[in-house]
């Protein structure tokens, strides 16, 4: 492919693994700065407000700022707020999605709603699974941030919002309107930050099944990095269930880096 004018970069399994980072990931990133390549941060968390997302990764070596970092909490946010400006929204979610409906000048309400927004919700229970029934069924129209269904953390997998979000679509037989990778809206939210055209963007991850059908399904180029959920061992696994390829693939950050 040719060379990328910038870069859509994948967090967890790319840039780091929960609180450790990733090999190679600070040259990387410092490469791209002293290079003055423009790039973006993307993930699928709605948890963190962009600034945190940022924090996380300066606790880890890695310079970062909020204005680096797009998220699907974001991306679903201002997706309703293009879509209908000041909509009432009712949200199932934390901190990262409360914050990004503020933002973008939704009205946050519990009675009729025009949007469901879901996320990740730790504290999700039966109550706010009949809420959102009930909303849904009203006519709300039911958004979810990101189809994850499972969450790796440092004891083990839990579930993720994708999770949440099958148990609301089984009760209402709604099926949401998918922000978060592999779906491109994300993607194209970032593109659209960027100011390029999706040809003149590249996408690295490690998912070929989120990240890498994420920038096919926006029109950008991709690179695998065998840094993650993707191996050499299940790559052709991986292919075969998504009908995609990735233009590149490198073992590991060192080699990407020395390639841009």
């Amino acid at each position: 492919m040719s060379q990328p004018k910038a870069y859509l970069l994948d967090l967890d399994g790319t840039i780091y693994h929960g609180k450790h980072r990733i090999d190679g990931a600070d040259q990387l990133i410092q490469h791209l700065r002293n290079s003055a390549i423009p790039y973006l941060y993307v993930t699928n968390n709605s948890s963190r407000t962009p600034e945190g997302v940022a924090e996380h990764l300066r606790s880890l070596g890695i310079e970062a700022i909020g204005e680096e970092v797009c998220t699907s909490a974001v991306a679903a946010a201002e997706y309703v707020a293009k879509e209908s400006p000041g909509a009432r929204v009712a949200y199932i979610g934390e901190d990262g999605l409360y914050q990004a409906i503020q933002a973008a000048g939704l009205e946050i309400t519990e009675s009729k709603p025009q949007y469901v927004i879901q996320g990740i919700d730790r504290e999700f229970t039966y109550d706010k699974l009949t809420q959102a029934l009930r909303w849904i069924n009203g006519g709300a129209r039911f958004i979810l941030t990101n189809p994850d269904l499972q969450l790796p953390a440092d004891d083990g997998l839990t579930p993720g919002a994708g999770t949440i979000g099958a148990a609301i679509e089984a009760a209402t037989q709604v099926k949401p309107i998918v922000i978060g990778k592999p779906s491109s809206i994300l993607m194209k939210h970032a593109i659209d930050r960027l100011g390029l055209p999706a040809t003149e963007v590249a996408v690295i991850g490690d998912n070929m099944r989120t990240d890498i059908a994420a920038g096919a399904a926006a029109g950008c180029s991709s690179i695998l990095v065998l840094t993650g959920v993707t191996t050499r061992e299940n790559l052709d696994a991986h292919v075969r269930a998504t009908g995609i390829k990735p233009d590149e693939i490198y073992e590991d950050l060192y080699k990407l880096v020395s390639s841009i």
